[in-house]
């Protein structure tokens, strides 16, 4: 797998040397599929809105909505600490706090 947008030199037809090797003219590939991987698509998102509405919150995503609300750093913070207890780890953690924090701002935005 090479890196995308470095351009490698041409080679110069010798044997030995860095950019040593036949000289041939370079192919523009497709990318390929895999390169994609983890990207959100448009159904999927709409997918996880549908349910999000009519399911709702876990029992720990309205703990750390709560937590959220009170504002002060300490209970931020403890809301995070939750997190990682219930997900695993730091940045699911966090990801899920930014997650509940938008939550809360749009249900301040609604009412």
């Amino acid at each position: 797998m090479g890196k995308t947008g470095v351009a490698k030199p041409e080679p110069t037809g010798m044997a030995a040397g860095l950019n040593k090797g036949f000289i041939v003219t370079r192919r523009e590939l497709k990318q390929k599929p895999s390169y994609r991987r983890g990207r959100k698509s448009e159904r999927v998102a709409l997918v996880r809105e549908v349910v999000r509405e009519v399911v709702g919150f876990a029992p720990y995503e309205r703990r750390m909505i709560e937590l959220i609300k009170i504002g002060s750093a300490s209970t931020f913070k403890r809301s995070l600490k939750l997190a990682k207890k219930r997900l695993g780890t730091h940045r699911r953690g966090k990801k899920k706090r930014d997650e509940m924090s938008e939550a809360v701002s749009a249900m301040r935005r609604k009412a």
